[in-house]
Parts: C-alpha cells; sequence; structure tokens
C-alpha cells in the first residue's frame, strides 16, 4: 500500500521531550535506532527539543503523471520529509486520472525509485473521475491503492455512490469524499457572504458543503459502511458528522490547517494564493472546526497539498486555479496560530497529524518503543522562520504563508527507519 526506495534503516540517537499522545508518553527520552528500528529508551536530560511520532497526510497532490512541471514524486516527498511526514497519500485526478491498474502500477514503480517517504496512492471511485461509471475498484485495490476518492470533484450521483459503498465491501478500502453540490458552488471563487458581496467576487455558500454531506452520510450508513469526509469546511458539515458518529456511523473527517486559521477576511487580499476549494470560510465556521479538532469528530488534518505552477496564480483572484501547498508548513503554522495562543493543546495537533489519519487509513501504528520501525519527527518549538519561496523543496511556492514568520520547526525526519531530512 505504501511504496518508497529500497534502502536500509540507518543508525542513530535522538534526544528530546518525548511526547506520544496516542500512547500517553510525555518525557525526556533519548531514543536509540538501530538498522532502522528503536532499540533503546533511556531516560535524558531536559531538552528544548520535542520527539514524537511523525506525520501521515492522507491528502496530497503529486501532479504526477501529467504535470511534473508542479510537483513531481521526488520533490513532492522531499517537501514531505522536509515537513515531519513519515507517510502520505496521493490523489488520483491527474493526467490521466489513476482509474486503472497500469496508470496505478507506473506510479508504484516510481515510488519504489523516487519517494522520499513512503506513499500510497488512492484510486478514483469512477473512470477518468466523470462520475458516470465506476472504476475496476477490486482490481485497482489488488493493483495497490489505498484508497478510492474522485478528490477535485464530487460524486454527484446518489445511485454511483452507493455502488461503490457496496463494492468497497469486497475491496476493504475506504473512500474518501469531496463533498460539492456543483448546483450550489458553480461560478463561486469564495465564500458566500460579507466578504463576496462587497468584493463583487461568485460566492460558494456552505450549503454547497453541507448538503452533500449529510446525503453522502446518509447513503454510508444505509449500507453500513464507513465514509471519510474530507477537507470539511463549513460548521453544518462538522455538526453533520457529529449526528452519524453519535448515531454509530462509521465516518471521519478531515480538515486543512488552512481552515483552522484563517477565514474569508483573507479573501480580502485578493491573493489568489488564498483561494481553495473549498474556500475560506466564516469565523464560526473555523471556530466549530477548532472544537471539532478538539473533540475528535474531525480526527485527521491533513494538507490539501495542491501545486500550481507560477503563472496559473499570478493572474487576477477569479481567475486563478483553487489550491496550495502545505506540506512543509502545516505544523508551525498550527503551532504558531492554534498551540501558542493556547487554543488547541500541542498533544492534540500532534495526535491529529500522525494516529489519526493512520487510524483512519489503516496505516501501521506509529509507536515510539522499542522494537518498532522508527518513524520519527523532532520539533524546535522556539525556532522562528520565515516562509520564503527559497526555502521550499516543493517545485510549487503558492502557499498562503509567504512571508510570514512562524514559530516551530520540523529538525529532522525518520520515515520508515531512514532519516529522511535534517535541518
Amino acid at each position: 500500500m505504501l511504496f518508497c526506495r529500497n534502502g536500509r534503516g540507518d543508525s542513530l540517537t535522538l534526544e528530546g521531550r518525548v511526547v506520544a499522545p496516542a500512547q500517553g508518553i510525555d518525557e525526556c527520552l533519548r531514543v536509540t535506532v538501530s538498522d532502522g528500528v528503536i532499540s533503546a529508551l533511556e531516560p535524558a536530560p531536559a531538552s528544548a527539543l520535542v520527539l514524537a511520532p511523525a506525520f501521515v497526510d492522507p491528502h496530497v497532490h503529486l501532479r504526477t503523471p501529467g504535470r511534473e512541471d508542479e510537483e513531481t514524486i521526488a520533490s513532492g516527498t522531499r517537501a514531505a520529509a522536509a515537513g515531519g511526514y513519515c507517510a502520505i497519500l496521493a490523489m488520483p485526478n491527474t493526467e490521466p486520472v489513476v482509474d486503472s491498474a497500469a496508470v496505478l502500477g507506473s506510479l508504484v514503480e516510481r515510488a519504489r525509485e523516487e519517494a522520499v517517504v513512503p506513499t500510497g496512492f488512492m484510486a478514483a471511485i469512477s473512470k477518468g473521475q466523470g462520475g458516470e461509471e465506476l472504476s475496476e475498484m477490486v482490481e485497482l485495490a489488488n493493483a495497490g491503492a489505498a484508497a478510492f476518492t474522485d478528490d477535485g470533484r464530487p460524486v454527484v450521483s446518489a445511485g454511483l455512490l452507493r455502488r461503490a459503498l457496496q463494492y468497497g465491501s469486497l475491496t476493504s478500502r475506504p473512500l474518501a469524499l469531496h463533498c460539492e453540490d456543483p448546483s450550489l458552488s458553480r461560478g463561486g471563487h469564495a465564500h458566500e457572504g460579507a466578504v463576496t458581496a462587497e468584493l463583487g467576487l461568485g460566492g460558494y455558500p456552505s450549503l454547497g458543503e453541507s448538503v452533500m454531506v449529510e446525503r453522502d452520510l446518509a447513503l454510508a450508513a444505509a449500507e453500513e459502511r464507513p465514509l471519510h469526509v474530507m477537507h470539511v469546511s463549513a460548521r453544518e458539515s462538522v455538526h453533520a458528522l457529529r449526528r452519524a458518529r453519535a448515531a454509530g456511523a462509521s465516518a471521519t473527517g478531515e480538515v486543512t490547517p488552512h481552515h483552522l486559521v484563517l477565514t474569508d477576511e483573507a479573501v480580502r487580499s485578493l491573493d489568489p494564493n488564498v483561494k481553495m476549494n473549498p474556500p475560506l470560510r466564516a469565523e464560526d465556521d473555523r471556530r466549530a472546526l477548532i472544537d471539532a479538532v478538539r473533540d475528535g469528530t474531525l480526527s485527521v488534518i491533513a494538507t490539501d497539498h495542491a501545486p500550481h505552477a507560477r503563472h496559473e496564480k499570478d493572474v487576477p483572484f477569479e481567475e486563478a486555479p483553487f489550491g496550495v501547498i502545505g506540506l512543509e508548513t502545516a505544523f508551525a503554522a498550527l503551532h504558531t496560530h492554534l498551540v501558542l495562543p493556547g487554543v488547541v493543546t500541542l498533544e492534540t495537533i500532534l495526535e491529529r497529524m500522525s494516529a489519526g489519519p493512520a487510524r483512519v487509513f489503516g496505516l501501521p501504528e506509529l509507536r515510539i518503543e522499542v522494537g518498532a520501525r522508527a518513524n520519527l519527527v523532532q520539533l524546535d518549538l522556539d525556532a522562528d522562520w520565515e516562509v520564503t519561496e527559497a526555502g521550499f523543496e516543493s517545485l510549487s511556492a503558492n502557499s498562503w504563508l509567504l512571508g510570514e514568520t512562524l514559530r516551530g520547526r520540523v529538525t529532522r525526519t525518520v520515515a520508515d527507519g531512514r532519516e529522511v531530512f535534517s535541518a
């Protein structure tokens, strides 16, 4: 399910305050790694550095095949390593779409040659992401598909989604859905509200997301199948997900750093780097998302890393494509804007970036214990750094954080027993 360049495990020693929320660990330790496996945990002096289970991002656009000018498997996984990630899942909305075993197989082979960190690939739910005919889901699962999604497009047909949920029982792979009603979102460039009214922009209402969240959760409940809701942005969607979970549904959701930090007020700048789908919403939506991260309704923080070439974003706001990058800034943005002000605890952020997504997508449990494969991130919480284009490993620089000074930085990443990044 996860693929990367072959290589021996490294031997190294790391020290710091070990914070592993899923294990209930919070103490200063020396972690010894031998041939890629944690071989010893010993008491260590107090340290300003934090060691934690490395991060997992289940929502990354690597733009390969088709748009290698924006990102490649090599550059995207280098960016992931720099951001503290030990595993990522790539989206299938490429050119061509990942809707056949042949396309998926070629990606798997490229990952085995190029990927710096273990990388999985989601396959499309429908052929060509056209929403009319199911992909060969069983064949794709057998070829290594990590999950199924038509991300970038919603599954508009309720009947097709119902069949996809039914076939999902044969694949043992989760469905991850981009929930959007195109009849409500069409022509929208930002959240429908006071800002779009004042700027004269087409609005994308919260209902454009939440009505599809409600429908998709209802279908999943009827089929008694698990469902993952991608990049939740609206408080109504949060309420729907919370109700479904309370009723016993196997439903999970994710949220991005930009939706946790920004609101549609940022759109007043008309900076194309704050244009994304779903759009930044109002402050009450943001607060609902934060509450949902705290209580576990949203158990996954994912970047929705979406690279775009400079010329594509260097246009008026309404002409620009949706999407921003985020692999290299996710932790620092959340630490700066949520942890330091006391809005969300460090432990919660670490869990939602690591154990949470691994659990949802059935990836190996990330544990800091003797005998475990080493997947570690070392963090300097006191480090201040400025986000600049020159600092990115990604081939693209369409970041909503350009020019901002953040506090908290990844200094080392160990993925699958190998040191893949060191500042």
